[in-house]
């Protein structure tokens, strides 16, 4: 399986700006630039690489912890996952620093502690993670009765 999508960009890098395409049309001359990845803090001006490796990384593990749950019996009636990357100068550049992801679900008849004890091992597994994992990953969950 490979996966695909392209970046188009014209100009400096303060001052131009870019593009991103893939064949699934979601991202489909998606702009960004600059102020849209460091100076708009709302996210309305355009994406940005985090806002995509963030969304990528609350998908993928949704649904690994979606195969787990499934795994064990179970049916997740609703997985709620927020991805949040921290960015940070280092070194002369930018590094992310920390990623946190926050679930909140509800699967009927799964006691919490077990929900927990998937979700942990979601946040392992899943393949963005796998990816991330030089970065330092934080999983913080709610859980539905």
């Amino acid at each position: 399986m490979k996966r695909k999508a392209t970046a188009i960009w014209q100009g400096t890098g303060k001052d131009g700006k870019g593009i991103l395409n893939g064949p699934s049309g979601v991202l489909d001359n998606t702009p960004y630039n600059f102020k849209a990845r460091f100076e708009n803090e709302d996210g309305k001006a355009g994406t940005n690489p985090e806002e995509l490796i963030a969304a990528a990384h609350a998908g993928c593990f949704a649904m690994a912890l979606s195969f787990a749950i499934q795994e064990a019996g179970f049916e997740a009636n609703k997985l709620d996952v927020d991805a949040t990357i921290t960015v940070e100068q280092q070194d002369g550049g930018f590094a992310f620093t920390h990623i946190q992801l926050d679930l909140t679900g509800k699967v009927d008849g799964m006691d919490e502690a077990k929900f927990k004890e998937l979700a942990e091992g979601a946040k392992k597994g899943c393949p963005v993670s796998k990816a991330l994992s030089s970065v330092d990953i934080s999983l913080n969950t709610t859980f539905e009765s």
